[in-house]
């Protein structure tokens, strides 16, 4: 009995190291933009809006994006967070691109032809290559594209949400 806990303490205790907790953080790690969508877009039109990116590293004043690697999209959603609430069919297709303060844009995700009464929506994704080079920049930009199939009658906030995989550099 006193070598079963023992080696659970041992193995607790490697668990939380901090290569091991860096590794399960790091493994996926999102960014968030909102995008206000007002009355005066007009349809048929792509109209571009463009955001600082927040993570969580940001949030607690941090930025650990040096110790990963091999920087991919793993998730992207759009939704609508308006406080009276709202849904999608107003869109007709998104993109949405990142970028190092402006620099390096790449398309990450979009959605073309849009036809859901939901208040959100999973994004086709672009994996084409790494994406290290951007998110490892200190301000990361979205970039989101929208074209409307009619014009809204009240504003609609969205929030753009992009998780992104990667391994940690050893």
């Amino acid at each position: 009995m006193k070598n079963i806990f023992s080696a659970a303490i041992i193995a607790s205790a490697a668990l939380v190291s901090c290569g091991t907790v860096q590794s399960v953080i790091q493994n996926t790690f999102p960014y968030t933009a909102n995008v206000l969508v007002s009355t005066g877009v007009p349809a048929n039109k792509e109209v571009s809006s463009t955001a600082t990116a927040t993570n969580v590293q940001t949030w607690f004043g941090g930025n650990n994006n040096a110790q990963i690697k091999d920087v991919r999209i793993a998730d992207a959603k759009i939704s609508v967070v308006s406080p009276t609430g709202g849904n999608l069919s107003a869109l007709k297709s998104v993109k949405v691109y990142i970028s190092s303060t402006g620099t390096n844009e790449r398309l990450v995700a979009s959605r073309s032809d849009i036809s859901t009464n939901s208040s959100s929506l999973n994004l086709d994704l672009n994996n084409a290559g790494f994406l290290d080079e951007v998110v490892k920049s200190t301000g990361v930009t979205v970039r989101t594209v929208y074209e409307l199939k009619n014009q809204t009658t009240s504003d609609m906030n969205l929030k753009v949400a992009l998780n992104f995989s990667s391994v940690p550099v050893r």
